[in-house]
């Protein structure tokens, strides 16, 4: 890492991980290894690219979760497993402090398809990547600027299910309305030109550690 301001920044081409922890628990059930594209006191950009092998949340007895039905979704037991990234790479943005990351999704051929609001807790920064939790609620952003929000029904659940309270919910849903916000305003990242952005060809895709799930020794906001 280099010095740039008061924090250390990535170089382009770095590789890292991008980790979430679980929403009841200290563990990390999503971790994909990225390519950091850009990094410094505005953004973190990094590429996450097809055929990356990561780390996914699945049921105790190996379900997928999204096959579990709405109401025991989040309160059967569950386990991690290996699996990879495919279709079309993903560049994510996150803004330091900000409780939401932006993906940007392409179709075969580089076809710009969305935006994706991914609202989650600001990210925290280590040696080896950038941690963060989940929280359920997500917007998609189309071409011609549209929006509508996504997975209200699991954040409706994970409330009932007590892996949020109403204070972090409402946080959450505020949140949201600033994300709106910006995307009316058509604000960074949206105005940025992100999605006529392309990977290096030369960049490998990154592998991930065993030590995936590893404690960082020091972290940072």
């Amino acid at each position: 890492m280099e010095k740039g301001g008061s924090a250390a920044h990535w170089t382009p081409g770095s590789q890292i991980l991008w980790r979430y922890r679980e929403n009841a628990g200290e563990g990390f059930h999503i971790v994909r290894p990225v390519t950091v594209v850009r990094d410094d006191d505005e953004v973190l950009a990094v590429w996450l690219a097809s055929g990356t092998e990561c780390v996914k949340p699945v049921l105790a007895d190996g379900t997928p979760v999204h096959v579990e039905p709405l109401e025991s979704r989040y309160t059967k037991p569950r386990t991690v497993q290996r699996d990879r990234w495919f279709g079309t790479g993903v560049l994510k943005l996150a803004r330091p402090g900000e409780p939401w990351s932006v993906w940007l999704f392409w179709e075969p051929g580089w076809r710009f398809k969305n935006w994706y609001v991914n609202l989650e807790a600001p990210q925290t920064r280590w040696e080896g990547g950038v941690d963060s939790e989940d929280h359920f609620l997500d917007i998609s952003v189309r071409p011609d600027r549209s929006w509508r929000w996504h997975d209200e029904d699991e954040f409706a659940q994970a409330q009932r299910d007590g892996l949020m309270d109403r204070q972090l919910a409402e946080r959450v849903r505020a949140a949201g309305r600033r994300a709106v916000e910006v995307i009316n305003a058509w604000g960074p990242p949206f105005s940025e030109g992100w999605q006529h952005w392309r990977p290096n060809p030369e960049w490998g895709v990154p592998s991930l550690p065993d030590d995936w799930d590893r404690t960082p020794a020091h972290i940072s906001s």
